[in-house]
């Protein structure tokens, strides 16, 4: 901050032109000169929290080490991983919030004094970073902003830094503001990963990663889960929890009343009316009055907090500068939120200091909870602080827009419980020494440690995971020990009925949703106890037995709901039955609407071809069919890379078939070519494939299979992997290297550069004038490539009405390879390559009253 500020006159603000004074929003404002808001060291801003009896809270790590912390996580060894959002908010303006100059830091506490004193930058130059997931030995999963792939980053040499990039999944992102994009990518109970805003999840097993649809989350910062797998995702501008009823993956649900009378009224200690709302939501002390910007989440699960405090979800309101504690009352099934203090008129955390900014908060290791905090003067994206806002004439009034490139991450502890100074070391221990820790009473080792047991894949410790399973006497023991050997491929059908018959309903359902994964891979015996369960007197049980069934798509769920509802009069029986009943009617009406008539013939005929042939090898729901020694037949189709890749793969493999290895994976079955089937046959199965199975992709027609037939007719034998691999066309990812250029570019909102580069991302390129001949964007590669195709995705309106491709050795001399009539939505241009190149050029070739756009630009070479 400058220190000038520091000297009176303060600044006299002026009331922007053209704000309505009797607004809601402006009304009764105080832009009188104020003193600036001065940022403390961490010493002195501990003075300022106002805490319950008995806590404290200390810093742990703070600028200048770290600058603009967002987010932490815990890797099995106990060190601590730091999102450090660098670019975010540095002025009113957002100017460089795009620059790769974020990063992801390590840190450890080597010295055993509670401070993390030993810090290395384990990934640099990142675009404002989404999440960081530590995800094996020195190894994580992020994903930068305006980008659709997540990549895990591995430090191979023991440097402390990542040196190895490699693509973990995709499909993933979307487009926004940075405070509306893809976060938090979590691991969860069910062995699934769940991230914000995606209707989606995602899952490692030893032959890749797949996905299956689920809710929709509503969250946008912040993905945490509780002792028993329910989610809970932090809403932001909505500033409330969501998903928390039933695990997501069944749905989401309206509960009246879900956050009782009073919860979205915060209690804050900061009075200077300076948030984005502006009058309507302000105290007449000065303070908020409705949450409105929350962030960063936990269920707390440690052993070094009072014991009461475990399973409350704790998350942070930085406008509001508090730290809120919630409380679930249920009832009849369903569950009911509150603030814990609300008849205090209280939060669990406050602070005078309105630099307080707490962003995200979790269970460590030692026991504790750890608090993340930005400490800034800013903490609304630029959308919302541009010239004429009133929070832009408040954050001017207190001088805190210069206030930037601080952070700290709070210890909170309590009294006579001292944190666990016991270090995990799991990535140095045995399968025998692992499962230990699904004992500990701290949530984290025990997800820690089950995780860890799943990646390693070791089927050594499975006879021991089935005895704890099976006959432990901690309840939490049982339930990890079941969904560990879940993950590890090893669940049998005998143990999940055991745990549906068992009297404790906690450990029912998770028999109950661990029979899910069996059924899907084709064991329908199992229908029988979803059955059974939907009648048990325990409502929770009750419901889970409809959730599973209705996720599962059963044959005849629609008597089981409406049979249940007349039995069990229960509050959750009956709200939640109506919903999964709208939901099925839902179904029918809009399956009708889903695809255009053309694509809904190839996916109707696709369907019956898969269930009746395709099924057997690859499981009826698409995930393979297992062998029985922890192998599949066949490899799965959701998620797959392959599938959803290039369209030429699938084709030549259905077309002349593939045998050996596929992606270093052996499997038990061989593909046959199947090209005596005729172009419609080929094109449904792949089209129904690419778009069930939580898989999205493009249509393959009949006229695309009949040009590579007729190009591989000469083909006698079957492809190897490798082989085929090696000559299908190959998407490239965008490099740093890359020279982008246009002959027209226009600024894309707030934060944004005129950099053509943007149409690679989700963020999208855009020309600043209408289309006109001659219009051109051009790429230059570092390395010369057979370059083959071209695919961009120009909206509905904004598509290049006719258009050329050309390539150049020296980006001089240019060679027309193809020309195009543009389309709404997905462009696909390919030609045959000649010869490498190393300059590729799009140009405009007619005139129109629309500018041009692209975003999710890709180059494929063979």
């Amino acid at each position: 901050m400058d220190p000038k500020r520091l000297v009176a006159p303060y600044p006299s603000i002026s009331i922007p032109e053209g704000a309505d004074l009797e607004s809601k929003i402006w009304k009764g404002i105080d832009l009188s000169p104020k003193p600036p808001i001065v940022p403390v060291s961490a010493n002195e801003q501990k003075k300022t929290f106002v805490l319950k009896p008995g806590y404290k809270m200390e810093p742990v790590l703070s600028e200048p080490q770290i600058r603009e912390p967002a987010a932490i996580s815990f890797d099995g060894n106990g060190r601590m991983y730091v999102l450090e959002l660098r670019t975010y908010m540095q002025d009113l303006d957002a100017k460089g919030e795009l620059l790769p100059t974020s990063r992801i830091s390590r840190w450890e506490d080597l010295d055993g004094d509670g401070v993390y004193e030993t810090g290395t930058v384990f990934l640099d130059n990142l675009v404002f970073p989404r999440y960081v997931v530590p995800f094996g030995p020195n190894s994580i999963l992020s994903m930068e902003s305006n980008e659709d792939h997540v990549y895990r980053y591995t430090d191979t040499n023991g440097d402390g830094k990542a040196d190895k990039k490699e693509l973990f999944a995709s499909g993933l992102g979307r487009s926004g503001n940075v405070e509306h994009q893809t976060s938090f990518l979590t691991w969860t109970m069910d062995n699934w990963m769940y991230s914000t805003y995606n209707n989606k999840r995602i899952r490692w097993t030893p032959t890749g990663v797949i996905q299956e649809e689920s809710g929709n989350p509503w969250g946008q910062w912040g993905v945490t889960q509780d002792n028993y797998g329910t989610i809970f995702f932090q809403d932001g501008a909505g500033g409330v929890p969501q998903g928390f009823q039933f695990p997501i993956v069944y749905g989401n649900f309206q509960v009246k009343g879900a956050l009782k009378e009073g919860f979205r009224v915060p209690y804050s200690l900061v009075k200077l009316a300076d948030f984005q709302p502006g009058m309507q939501e302000t105290k007449p002390d000065g303070s908020l009055s409705n949450v409105t910007g929350a962030a960063g989440n936990d269920v707390f699960r440690g052993d070094r907090l009072p014991q009461d405090l475990v399973g409350d979800y704790i998350y942070g309101e930085p406008v509001g500068r508090i730290v809120r504690r919630v409380v679930t009352e249920k009832i009849e099934g369903l569950s009911y939120l509150q603030n814990k203090y609300i008849n205090e008129g209280s939060e669990f955390i406050q602070s005078t200091d309105p630099l307080f900014r707490p962003v995200d908060m979790a269970t460590a290791p030692d026991g504790t909870l750890y608090i993340v905090d930005m400490y800034r003067g800013i903490i609304q994206q630029g959308e919302w602080t541009q010239e004429g806002s009133y929070l832009r004439t408040k954050i001017q009034q207190y001088q805190m827009d210069d206030i930037v490139g601080n952070g700290r991450i709070w210890r909170l502890s309590y009294e006579g419980l001292p944190r666990n100074t016991k270090k995990p070391k799991m990535y140095e221990e045995s399968a025998e020494e692992l499962i230990k820790h699904l004992e500990h009473p701290n949530g984290w080792w025990r997800d820690m440690a089950q995780q860890t047991l799943i990646l390693n894949q070791d089927k050594s410790i499975v006879p021991e995971l089935t005895k704890l399973a099976s006959s432990s006497s901690n309840e939490l023991t049982r339930i990890h020990a079941l969904w560990t050997l879940e993950g590890l491929g090893e669940l049998k059908v005998d143990l999940v009925k055991k745990f549906t018959q068992d009297p404790n309903p906690n450990i029912k359902i998770q028999g109950l949703r661990a029979a899910e994964t069996l059924y899907k891979y084709g064991e329908k015996s199992l229908t029988e106890i979803y059955f059974e369960a939907a009648a048990d007197n325990n409502h929770d049980v009750a419901l889970q037995a409809l959730l599973s069934a209705h996720v599962l798509k059963m044959d005849k769920i629609e008597k089981l709901i409406s049979d249940t509802m007349k039995k069990n009069p229960s509050q959750g029986i009956q709200v939640i039955g109506r919903q999964l009943l709208d939901r099925l009617e839902e179904a029918k009406n809009s399956s009708s609407k889903r695809f255009e008539e053309t694509e809904r013939r190839l996916f109707g005929r696709g369907k019956a071809i898969f269930d009746n042939y395709c099924s057997t090898c690859h499981g009826p729901k698409g995930l393979g069919s297992p062998t029985g020694d922890g192998r599949l037949i066949a490899p799965a189709f959701s998620g797959s890379p392959r599938i959803l890749g290039h369209p030429e793969y699938a084709v030549k493999v259905m077309l002349h078939g593939l045998q050996g290895a596929v992606d270093a994976q052996e499997y038990e079955g061989i593909m046959i070519p199947m090209n005596a089937n005729d172009d419609e046959y080929i094109a449904s199965v792949l089209s129904y494939i690419r778009n069930d199975f939580g898989n999205s992709g493009s249509f393959i027609k009949p006229d695309y299979v009949a040009k590579i037939r007729k190009d591989t007719e000469s083909r006698k034998s079957v492809f190897t992997f490798d082989e085929l691999i090696g000559e299908v066309p190959k998407a490239l990812t965008f490099q740093d290297n890359w020279k982008v250029k246009a002959s027209s570019t226009a600024l894309l909102g707030v934060g944004s550069e005129k950099d053509p580069g943007y149409a690679f991302s989700y963020k999208g390129w855009k020309s600043d004038m209408s289309q006109e001949p001659g219009m051109w964007f051009m790429v230059q590669l570092p390395i010369p490539q057979m370059l083959t195709e071209v695919q961009f995705d120009s909206g509905k309106d904004e598509f290049p009405n006719q258009f050329s491709i050309l390539v150049s050795d020296d980006g001089k001399s240019w060679k027309k390879v193809a020309n195009a009539e543009g389309v709404p939505g997905v462009n696909t241009v390919a030609w045959k390559a000649q010869r490498k190149s190393s300059f590729l050029k799009i140009e405009i070739e007619s005139k129109a009253e629309k500018a041009w756009s692209m975003k999710k630009l890709t180059l494929f070479s063979r």
